[in-house]
Formats: structure tokens, sequence, C-alpha cells
């Protein structure tokens, strides 16, 4: 065979070359190809687990994950002696999350089915939330991850919907704020809204220390919604909220607001309002409107009735200011309670003329019997030598014209000009209570300085708070401050005395069996609702305090459009009622029981029973009153008279 000739050779030698070159070339550019993917790859991987790791993690997190809010417990609130006025307990609320029943896509695009109808899962709801389907239906269809079904319903609701075992739907455990006493002291409480947050009364004042802190539950769930049995479940549970303890007695409380309601009806009152007060600490042991209400079923009734007007209402004081005036005068040395003075039935000032609630011949009187006759033309004497600057000073060192230290909301400073702005007719009308006007608590306030021997103590409704180790961590005593002498006190409350006591008292209704009283009348004609003027409606008080020598309590009763409207014919058989229940519940001993407190409070347990019949004898001489001798004639005791009237400028109704 013939040889190949070098020139084939050569070729075909080029032609392997070629081939292993292009092999290596492939090679090359498929470990090029190889690389950038790797390096390209790498990258994503960085950047996903290095760069963006947080970012994405926060959006994995969004995409199962759910945080929900755990109320905290809200402390309670009781009474001085332990009784709960306001207590949570635990409740069931219901919840969906919306995702399970709408289709949805995971992130890699893998389509996830609803887990149920939302039209099937409101079906099966809806009778045990006595609620509509479609309502539920609506909800359950809302997009977003977490929605409220019910809050707050009975325990058994739900279980009963936890045994349905339906998916996307859960039950958390929520607290709901009850009122076990219902409206007793409803004003002065206060209520929450559904999430336990304050919005009015003391519930609203002292929210910060009742509310605690609350917790937080975590849950991870599936895209549809549905729960992932191995996923994260944290629980930080809330820290409960602290105990709050108040002044107030329950058992005075119930008596006041029982005699506020009684007198309404009994008077044809519109309103009414007593406030009874702890001498010496300022305690508040009774803070009492009606109309009222039940926090526990807000929602029908008028919104004023939630208002405590004890602390937001004012009114003109009447008579019952005069205490006031006589005290600032005996203070100033002016006057003694022996003091005589000449003093007739009428007083020209400014052009205006001033009378007595009667007529009567120029008499000679001691200042105890002006005021037990309460008599307008004596005190406006006496305010005249006193002085329009000395008497706003006085009147404000009682407590008029500002807020008391209480803090709670609403609360009214009243109202009294600065002398410098005062008429020719202010200094008389102002010393009898008219042309001024304050809250029934500064009324009871200014009365428990003269309680106090002189000495001003704030008045608080809040003893102390209970923490987590169950003892009573009380608020400071508030401050006394001296208005006036311990002489003056003593005085004006021997005055005082007499106006309930005396044989010419307008008073003597208020007197309570077992008990001496000091205590004054007051009447006082209501503005007009235009603010010009005065309307034919009136506003009856009394205000005083008990023992006499040695008070303990006092007691101040205002009642809204009363008929007949004199004080001494309405308010004053009130705080008779309301004074008895308080001293019974100090353990306070009647007169003549000696050191046997066993003996003293069985006497007290007979002379409460008694009320109810004084209350009937009170009516019936208020009839009388009327019948035979005209509005204002109790026995022959004349009571005051608005000053529209004691000027001459309007006959009595």
């Amino acid at each position: 065979m013939p040889s190949a000739s070098p020139r084939h050779s050569r070729r075909g030698a080029a032609v392997l070359r070629t081939s292993e070159q292009v092999a290596v070339r492939r090679i090359r550019w498929t470990l090029a190809i190889f690389a950038v993917l790797v390096l390209a790859t790498t990258a994503k991987l960085v950047e996903i687990q290095v760069l963006d790791a947080a970012d994405l993690a926060a959006v994995s997190e969004r995409q199962r994950a759910r945080t929900i809010e755990l109320p905290a417990t809200r402390g309670r609130i009781y009474d001085r002696d332990g009784d709960v006025l306001a207590t949570s307990v635990q409740a069931a609320t219901i919840y969906a999350d919306p995702r399970a029943f709408r289709a949805t896509e995971t992130p890699d695009g893998l389509e996830v089915p609803a887990a149920a109808a939302a039209g099937d899962v409101a079906a099966a709801l809806a009778p045990v939330l006595s609620q509509d389907a479609a309502t539920i239906t609506e909800r359950l269809e809302e997009d977003r991850h977490f929605v409220y079904l019910a809050r707050q319903v009975a325990h058994e609701v739900g279980e009963e919907v936890r045994a349905l075992g339906l998916p996307g739907i859960g039950v958390l455990v929520e607290p709901h704020r009850l009122y076990p006493a219902g409206p007793l002291a409803g004003q002065v409480v206060g209520f929450t809204d559904i999430d336990a947050q304050g919005l009015q009364g003391l519930e609203s004042v002292y929210d910060g220390v009742l509310s605690g802190t609350p917790g937080t539950l975590l849950l991870e769930r599936a895209p549809g919604g549905l729960d992932i049995a191995s996923g994260v479940r944290e629980l930080s549970p809330p820290a409960v909220g602290t105990d709050v303890v108040l002044s107030l007695d329950r058992e005075v409380q119930h008596v006041a607001e029982l005699a506020a309601t009684m007198a309404m009806e009994e008077y044809d009152a519109v309103g009414a309002s007593i406030v009874v007060t702890e001498v010496g600490t300022g305690d508040i042991l009774a803070m009492a409107s009606t109309p009222g209400f039940d926090p526990n079923e807000r929602g029908d009734e008028d919104p004023s009735d939630r208002r405590n007007r004890a602390v937001t209402d004012v009114f003109e004081p009447g008579s019952t200011q005069k205490a006031l005036t006589i005290a600032a005068a005996v203070e100033e040395g002016i006057v003694a309670p022996s003091t005589t003075m000449s003093v007739a039935d009428n007083i020209s000032v400014s052009g205006s003329t001033f009378t007595d609630s009667s007529s009567h011949a120029t008499s000679q009187w001691t200042v105890t019997e002006i005021m037990e006759r309460s008599s307008n033309v004596g005190t406006i004497q006496i305010a005249q030598a006193l002085g329009p600057e000395q008497l706003d000073a006085y009147l404000r060192s009682f407590g008029y014209g500002r807020p008391t230290a209480l803090g709670f909301p609403g609360e009214s400073g009243g109202l009294l000009r600065h002398h410098e702005d005062w008429w020719g007719t202010s200094l008389p009308t102002i010393a009898m209570g008219h042309g001024v006007a304050v809250t029934l608590l500064q009324l009871a306030h200014s009365y428990g300085t003269i309680a106090n021997d002189g000495v001003a103590v704030s008045p608080r409704l809040v003893r102390g708070t209970v923490g987590e180790d169950g003892r009573l961590s009380p608020v400071p005593a508030p401050p006394g401050e001296r208005v006036i002498s311990t002489t003056t006190a003593a005085a004006v409350r021997g005055m005082l005395e007499e106006a309930v006591h005396g044989e010419a008292g307008t008073g003597g209704l208020a007197r309570v069996d077992g008990y001496r009283v000091a205590g004054k009348t007051g009447t006082a004609r209501k503005p007009s609702e235009g603010g010009a003027g005065y309307s034919n409606q009136y506003i009856a008080t009394f205000v005083g305090m008990a023992p006499a020598d040695d008070p303990r309590v006092v007691v101040a009763v205002m009642i809204d459009e009363p008929w007949p409207f004199y004080g001494g014919l309405t308010a004053a058989p009130v705080f008779a009622e309301v004074m008895q229940a308080a001293l019974v519940a100090l353990r306070v001993p009647p007169e003549g029981s000696g050191d046997d407190l066993s003996a003293a409070l069985q006497l007290a347990a007979e002379h409460a029973a008694r009320i109810a019949d004084a209350e009937v004898a009170a009516a019936d001489a208020a009839a009388r009153a009327v019948v035979e001798g005209g509005p204002g004639l109790v026995g022959g005791a004349a009571d005051d008279r608005p000053a529209e009237q004691a000027a001459g400028v309007a006959d009595p109704p």
C-alpha cells in the first residue's frame, strides 16, 4: 500500500489541532459561563443572606407572624372599708384572621386555597354571637389580618366558639370592667371604654395608676391564615394595675343617694345633691347627685345624668352664706355673738331696699339672734361694718372663687367677682349669699373649716393605693390652713346651733335625735336661662355639722327646684336623715350615752329607725306652713328670701 504523502499528513495534523482548540475554547467558555453563574448566584446569596437579610426576614415575619396586645387587668376601686366599687372580670373576645377566607399565593408562586368559605363560618358563628350572619361575613372578608367579631362577651360564649373549631377564628381572654354596686357613686367612680381606658370620674383621674401594663401574644400562621403547629408562640403576660381606695363610705353613700332620690320625688324637684365630709381629715364620705346612672348600662341615659353636680354645677348659696359673713366680722373683732344691734325690717342701700322675710318692729337683737332668725337686714349691717375688701378676702379664704384641691374632672371654681368690680348693691347681696355662686363641695368645705376650729383642710376622695404586696400606701394628708381662730369658730358654731335648736331658728327640721346640730338654711332664686335676671325657680339648701360642740361630720344638701322651695322645709329634713347615717357609720355616740359604746350604737340605731317618722312629720309641717301661714313660716320662724324678694323687687310666689 502506497504511503501517505507528507502534504496529507500535515493537513490531518492541522485538523486535529483545530478540533482540540475548539474543544478547549468550548470548555473555557463553559467554565466562564459557569463561573459567572456561580458568581451571580453567590452575589444573590450574599444579597439575600447578608445585605437584605434583615429586610427579608421582616417581610417573612410580617407574612406569618401576628402580635396581639393583651389588655392588663385594671386595678380595683374600693370604698374606705374595702367594699368593691369597680373591678375587672374575665370575658371572652372573639377575633378572626380574614386571610383564612381568601385564596393566597406563597412567595414561590404556589396558590393556597381558602381554609373555609366566609359565609359558612359566619353562618356557624351567627347564633352563638347573636349577630347577623351577613354582618359577620362582611367582617371576615375585610382586607386585614385581624378583626374583632365580639368583644367582652360571656365566658360560656367563648367556649362555644372554641368548640366549633372554625379555621381563622380565635378566642382571647380579655378583662371586662364591672361595677358591682351598680349606680352607687357612679358619677364619682366614673367608667371606662371597652379598651379599659378611663373616660370619666376617678376612672379617668387615676387611669395611669389603675391601667397596669398590657402584655403581648406572638403567633405564627401559614399564608392561609392557619396556625403553624411548630411555629413561634411567645407570651408576655400583662402587669395588673394598682388598686385605689376611696374615702367614700358605701353605706353613707347609699343613704345619701336614697335621700336625694326621695327628695326629688317628695318635693317634685328636678335634681338634688348631697356631700358628706369628715371633719379634720377632709375625707368625703358621700357625694351623691340625682338623677344618676348605672355605669354597667350606659347608653340610654341623659348625658347630664353622668355629671357629678356636686362639683360641676354652681348655685347661689343663699342664707347659708350668712355664717361666713358673720364669722369674718367676729374674727375682725367687729361683733361678738352677744353684741346687740338695732335691726329694722328693711334697709336701703344704693337705691335698693332690702327686707327681712317677714315684717317686724325695729328690734334689739344680738348677733346670735340675727343668725338664728336669718335676718337679712342684720347681716347687711354687719357686712357694712366689715367692708367689701374684708368680706371678699374672707370668702376667698373659705374657698370661694377657686376649685378645691380635689382635682375632679370638670370641677368649677364658682363665681366671685373681685371686690373692686362690685356694684353698689354687691356688698349687701353677697353678704346674704346672692350675686355669688359656689359648688356644693365648696359650701361643705367652708362649713368644714368652721367645724375644724377654723382650719381649712382640702377635701379628698382617695385615701391611698394598694400595690402587689397588698398593703395600703396612704395618700399624704392634705395640709391645713388657718382661716379663723379657734375662738371664732366655736362662737360661730354656737350661733349656728341656735339656728337649729333655738325657738326662732329656721332649721328646726334638721335636728337629729340624740345630737346637737349646728347648721343653716338657705334659699336662692335661680338665674334665668338667658343670663339676665332671675327665674321663678329656687334652690333650697341646708349645710351643718354634728355634734355641735365637737363636730365629726359636715353634711351639705342642695335641692333643685323643690316645692315648697324653702331650705328649712325641704333640705333640712334630708340633712337630718343623712347626718344620722353618717354619725352611726363613724360610731359617734349620742349625747347622754356615757362610755358604753354598744349602748350608744344601739341608741343611734333606734334613732335612725325613727327617721322615716320624722320625714312624714316634716312633710306635714311643710303642708301646714303653705296652707295656714304662707310659704316660709314654720312654727312662727321665718326663713330667708332670695335677694330680689328681699330688695322688694319681686313678691313671693
